[in-house]
């Protein structure tokens, strides 16, 4: 009986896995080894776009290692500080490390006045304490006004 139930057990629980939000992202300020410029992946127009009349800069990050996660994104924005820079974030998924992958050019970009800019990119996750690999849709919000940056993620359902 228990040999018939592990399969069903181990499917349910991918099945939960799958409908349930994967764990937070880290949005932090930069200025540590992921926004360096030598991790944009070249050809560096295919790797950054701007919104908001260039007000907004979103930027793929490629830090190499770790290998399995080295995707992060940058992001400049809205508000400006006293000498006229924009504030500037890296999003990861879990501190240093980053997505599996990012179909950066699946970007999609939308406009709300109530919930202001909003971005959605298709992601790869790895986890590899659960050897679990699944995509994801990010969703990234941006206010201009207050430069408030809201982040979640979405599993797919493999």
């Amino acid at each position: 009986m228990t040999r018939r139930l592990a399969p069903l057990l181990l499917g349910a629980a991918l099945c939960l896995a799958a409908t349930m939000p994967a764990r937070a992202q880290e949005l932090s300020d930069c200025g540590d080894f992921r926004t360096d410029a030598r991790n944009i992946p070249e050809p560096w127009e295919a790797s950054t776009r701007t919104f908001a009349n260039g007000e907004v800069r979103l930027v793929l990050l490629d830090t190499i290692e770790p290998a399995a996660a080295p995707y992060h994104l940058m992001i400049l924005s809205p508000p400006y500080d006293e000498v006229g820079g924009r504030q500037c974030k890296v999003l990861s998924r879990d501190g240093r490390s980053g997505w599996a992958g990012v179909q950066f050019d699946l970007l999609e970009a939308g406009y709300d006045p109530a919930t202001g800019l909003t971005l959605t990119l298709p992601a790869m996750i790895w986890l590899p304490e659960k050897n679990f690999v699944n995509s994801t849709l990010l969703t990234i919000t941006l206010n201009q006004s207050t430069g408030e940056i809201g982040v979640t993620q979405q599993l797919g359902n493999e």
